[in-house]
C-alpha cells in the first residue's frame, strides 16, 4: 500500500485538536491521539474523531502486566481505535496477551491493527547498537503475532527484510527537509524526510509539529504527501 500520513494531534486543547482534524481531513483521514491529548480528553476524543470520519492511531504504548495490557487493548478498541500499540519492552507474555485480545476482536469483525513500539525515535544511538535492538524486537513482534512495529524509518528497510513486506512499519520522527534546515529545536534524534522514509519502506509516516504548528496545517500536510510520492 502507499504510505499513509498520520498527523499527531499533540495539543493541550480538545477543541483545537478537533479543529485541526477538520482542516486536515481533506488531506488525510489518519490522526494520532497520544498521551497528552488522551490524558486531557480521554476515550471521548477517540469517539468524537471517529464520529467525524477520522481514522485513529491511539498511541499509548501499553506496558504493564499481561492481563492489564489485554484489558487496555480491549478498551482502546471499544473507544474506536483503528491502530493501538504496546511497548515491546514488556516482553512475550504481555505481547501475546495483547495479540489474543486483538484476535478476539477480529473474530467479531474488527479490522484494527496492533503494533509494537521498538525504541523511541527520541533515543540517540550512542553506542551503535540501537538498530540491532530495534530489529530484535521487530522479529520478536512478528513471532508473537503483532501486525507490525513502530520504529524509526532508519530501521524500516531492515525490518521489512527480516519480517516481510506485509509487516507494517509505522514511523515517527519524520521531518521535512525545510523544517530540519530551519534549525528548529526538537526532541527527535533519529529522523528522515518523508521521501527518505518511504524509500526505506515506511507504511505510515507520523508527523506532528511541522503540520500542527504551520500557519496553514492543511497546506503543510498536503506538501508532505506530495513530497513522498515515488512516481
Amino acid at each position: 500500500m502507499a504510505a499513509q500520513l498520520a498527523v499527531a494531534l499533540d495539543v493541550p486543547d480538545g477543541r483545537l485538536a478537533l479543529a485541526l482534524a477538520a482542516k486536515l481531513m481533506p488531506v488525510t483521514p489518519w490522526m494520532k491521539v497520544g498521551l497528552e491529548l488522551f490524558t486531557l480528553a480521554g476515550p471521548a476524543m477517540v469517539r468524537e474523531l471517529k464520529k467525524r470520519g477520522c481514522r485513529v492511531f491511539l498511541d499509548l504504548k501499553f506496558h504493564d502486566i499481561p492481563n492489564t495490557v489485554r484489558g487496555a487493548v480491549r478498551s482502546a478498541l471499544a473507544a474506536g481505535a483503528d491502530i493501538c500499540n504496546i511497548h515491546l519492552a514488556g516482553g512475550e507474555a504481555m505481547s501475546r496477551a495483547a495479540v489474543a485480545e486483538m484476535a478476539e476482536a477480529r473474530s467479531r469483525g474488527r479490522e484494527s491493527l496492533l503494533l509494537g513500539v521498538t525504541v523511541l525515535t527520541s533515543t540517540p544511538d550512542q553506542d551503535g547498537g540501537l538498530a540491532d535492538l530495534v530489529l530484535e524486537r521487530a522479529v520478536n513482534a512478528k513471532a508473537w503475532g503483532l501486525d507490525g512495529v513502530v520504529c524509526s524509518a532508519l530501521e524500516a528497510a531492515a525490518v521489512k527484510r527480516d519480517c516481510g513486506p506485509e509487516f507494517i512499519c509505522l514511523c515517527p520522527g519524520i521531518r521535512p527537509a525545510a523544517y530540519q534546515d530551519g534549525g528548529r529545536p526538537d526532541d527527535q534524534s533519529r529522523v528522515l524526510t518523508p521521501l527518505e522514509a518511504v524509500r526505506q519502506g515506511a507504511d505510515f509516516l507520523v508527523v506532528g509539529r511541522p503540520i500542527t504548528r504551520a500557519a496553514d496545517p492543511a497546506a503543510a500536510a498536503a506538501e508532505i504527501v506530495a513530497s513522498c510520492r515515488l512516481d
